[in-house]
């Protein structure tokens, strides 16, 4: 009796830790984004994005702090914030998909996979199905995961004032870039 409540017990504890890798996440993910435009170039970033990966089901998710994007120049940045994505109102940005090629990946050999990613992206409490191509790089164990996204400000509701329509422009690149871990219980 003792022996099949050990197995019983080691089993529970080994598919524990199988489906804890079958997760990986980052608390330290990187979102970029750029905008050109005649008059100016916009680039900021931010190094405190959270994203899950789901290995097995491909679904993936990610959420970004709005105030967390760093500017060149502090005046752009107050901007941003105040007046474009409303960071107060609005405090994050996030994205919610699949990678729906998921079954081409094999995330336990090392190489550099193309995923393409579905989902919702929701900035500016404006959501939008999005597409993309992405890389899945798996090297030593370890899972990167990489994108970028083209999107328009007016999708998302954020206006650019006639003042500065020279300075800023409507399309805007955003490039997210995650070094994954496993998802410890």
């Amino acid at each position: 009796m003792k022996q099949k409540s050990l197995i019983l017990l080691l089993f529970i504890f080994c598919s524990g830790i199988l489906h804890a890798q079958e997760r990986v996440f980052t608390k330290n993910g990187n979102i970029s984004f750029y905008s050109e435009a005649p008059m100016e170039t916009i680039e900021a970033s931010n190094k405190n994005v959270t994203c899950v990966l789901d290995t097995k089901s491909g679904q993936v998710q990610f959420a970004v702090l709005m105030r967390g994007f760093e500017f060149r120049k502090a005046l752009m940045q107050e901007h941003f914030n105040e007046n474009y994505v409303e960071s107060t109102k609005f405090p994050k940005a996030e994205f919610k998909g699949q990678i729906v090629n998921n079954a081409d990946i094999n995330y336990s050999k090392d190489g550099s996979y193309t995923a393409t990613v579905t989902g919702k992206l929701t900035i500016h409490g404006e959501s939008r199905d999005i597409q993309s191509q992405g890389t899945v790089k798996v090297t030593g164990g370890k899972v990167t995961a990489s994108t970028i996204f083209n999107i328009l400000l007016a999708d998302y509701k954020i206006s650019i004032p006639a003042l500065v329509k020279d300075k800023v422009s409507n399309n805007v690149r955003i490039t997210v870039n995650c070094p994954l871990e496993p998802l410890k219980n």
